[in-house]
């Protein structure tokens, strides 16, 4: 009985000193993963709604009618993303032209500080700026003698300009490692104040310079989608976005977000039926009122009678019932800016999991490769371009007073639910 006590006792001294050796960074011997590791709960963007994973049938519909093959049916798989409820605001870009003026005036003040863990300078945000006490200092950011008009005060909007970059994953994946890393960095400089003069430049022997006055800078057009856009300043403010999210709120948690990126037209398309396939509107039905007699989107009606929708021009950008998944003016109001790069045949051979079709083009390249596909028709189309299925384009560098953006994210994770 002794002898097993001892035995007993020796035994238990030896796993006592396993187990506290078993605390130190040998993890036991075994294989748990990396502990302290962040929580990543998800995030819910304000402002955007959660498109679920998907099966999508596309190219039904009245457009392919020659059989030019523009909207060849197929089937593809979406996986699931958020996305803004409304177009891009005026004062929601106006956050981004606003910050870039400050960074631009603080620049001018000199207002750098080190930062702590890269070394580098950056601009101290926690500096308040003073445009009356510095006046002298930020003139160049005004207007000045014979480009003054009528005395006033006014921001050069040249002077607005914002460098963004991006990854080029694709040809980083093709090369294989044999070049260095910045051979996939790309970056371009951007003026980003929107293009006001478009309200005239788009309509000939037409009135619209009250627009091109106030259209982006007057309170009254706040909630309205912002126009006057391409497709590069489009990109900034996802890149600008991203930033902003980050520093904050990815800051506060020590992960980053996916980024925020213009929808690819798969996933426009897929949003915009609201989850029912096959639909040719956002709100589902094959006619353009409802049963009481009322527009379902801003359009031209008729022959052009504008303004029987409610809305001469654009409306506010939550106008009109969303569709069923609380998506607003996927048809009507501004056409959008997709990530993809428009090919009549593109449906005969991309991908039919997450398809997507881009190209950088540069200066130089052909008319023809700088096309983007935008979606959704505009305040100024006839009701054909507002069919979900309808694919239509812009030249990627040109402004518009009928086209616009929202955002996506790619959501990281099986599903919302799924955390």
């Amino acid at each position: 009985m002794i002898i097993k006590m001892k035995k007993l006792l020796k035994f238990s001294l030896v796993m006592l000193a396993f187990v506290a050796a078993s605390c130190g960074s040998q993890q036991s011997g075994q294989l748990i993963g990396v502990l302290e590791r962040p929580d990543w709960k998800g995030i819910n963007p304000y402002g955007m709604q959660y498109v679920p994973s998907g099966t999508l049938h596309v190219g039904a519909g009245d457009q392919d009618i020659t059989n030019t093959f523009v909207q060849r049916p197929r089937a593809i798989s979406i996986v699931g993303f958020y996305m803004d409820d409304t177009e891009i605001t005026n004062n929601e870009y106006r956050q981004f032209v606003n910050w870039v003026r400050d960074s631009l005036a603080h620049s001018y003040l000199d207002h750098y500080i080190e930062d702590e863990i890269t070394g580098d300078e950056r601009i101290d945000w926690d500096i308040e700026l003073d445009w009356e006490l510095d006046a002298e200092e930020l003139e160049d950011l005004f207007y000045q003698g014979d480009d003054k008009f009528a005395g006033k005060r006014e921001y050069n909007a040249s002077k607005f300009v914002y460098e963004y970059e991006w990854y080029d994953w694709q040809r980083a994946a093709h090369d294989k490692g044999r070049s260095p890393r910045n051979a996939f960095i790309k970056r371009k400089k951007v003026n980003i104040y929107p293009d006001t003069l478009v309200w005239i430049r788009d309509f000939a022997y037409s009135y619209n310079e009250p627009m091109t006055r106030v259209y982006f800078s007057h309170p009254a057009y706040d909630d309205y989608p912002v126009v006057g856009v391409d497709w590069y300043m489009s990109n900034a403010f996802s890149y600008w976005r991203t930033n902003l999210w980050n520093r904050y709120e990815g800051g506060a948690s020590g992960v980053a977000t996916e980024d925020f990126r213009l929808p690819f037209e798969s996933e426009w398309e897929y949003a915009s039926r609201g989850g029912h396939d096959g639909n040719p509107y956002p709100w589902g039905a094959y006619y353009l009122r409802n049963s009481k007699g009322c527009l379902l989107a801003n359009f031209k009606p008729g022959r052009g009678n504008y303004p029987e929708d409610g809305g001469l021009y654009t409306v506010k950008a939550d106008a009109y019932f969303p569709n069923d998944y609380g998506l607003f003016n996927m048809s009507g109001n501004v056409a959008e800016w997709t990530n993809t790069a428009y090919y009549e045949n593109a449906y005969s051979f991309s991908h039919d999991l997450n398809p997507d079709i881009r190209y950088d083009a540069q200066d130089d390249d052909p008319e023809a490769w700088k096309r983007k596909v935008i979606r959704g028709g505009s305040w100024k189309d006839i009701a054909h371009f507002l069919q979900n299925q309808n694919r239509d384009y812009e030249f990627q560098d040109t402004t518009k007073s009928y086209v616009g953006f929202r955002n996506a994210l790619t959501f990281l994770g099986r599903s919302v639910n799924d955390f």
